[in-house]
């Protein structure tokens, strides 16, 4: 069975003419389809409600999945903005204790850091996992170090 990352860069099996009464090019087109329903079914399992009912219309997984990635691509990028403009718009006050500012001030950075060295990592993966890295750099949630650690030792 394929992995997610290269189901969902190609796009279906047909069968040609001349291949009409072949079933080797038939089973291939039947384990793509099961494949394809299998996928689409992950995929929309991991989403809310809300969001089923309106990408369930999506008849194939690699459309569904382009989908759902031009959506949140680029909230991921606002949701980085907006963490970098929450350090900088800091600032400390008389009116809270400083040491629980600075635990505040500490959690911000050590999110930054964490957000960076996830990133660094992937950029030093080997070309041979370059689906991976693809993989990697658009998926949505954010990903610690021990997350990312332990995905690289399933693949």
């Amino acid at each position: 069975m394929w992995n997610l990352a290269k189901f969902l860069k190609y796009d279906p099996p047909t069968i040609k003419e001349g291949e009409v009464n072949d079933v080797t090019a038939f089973a291939a087109v039947e384990a793509w389809e099961h494949s394809n329903f299998l996928r689409q079914t992950y995929i929309l399992n991991g989403l809310s409600n809300a969001l089923y009912k309106v990408y369930s219309v999506k008849k194939m997984a690699k459309e569904l999945w382009m989908s759902l990635d031009h959506k949140y691509k680029t909230e991921d990028t606002g949701a980085k903005k907006f963490l970098v403009a929450k350090f900088l718009n800091f600032v400390m006050v008389d009116s809270k204790l400083v040491m629980n500012q600075l635990q505040e001030l500490q959690l911000l950075i050590h999110e930054i850091l964490a957000e960076r060295m996830v990133a660094a990592i992937i950029e030093k993966l080997p070309p041979t996992c370059n689906d991976f890295k693809k993989y990697l750099k658009h998926k949505r949630k954010e990903m610690s170090v021990e997350y990312l650690i332990a995905k690289l030792q399933i693949e």
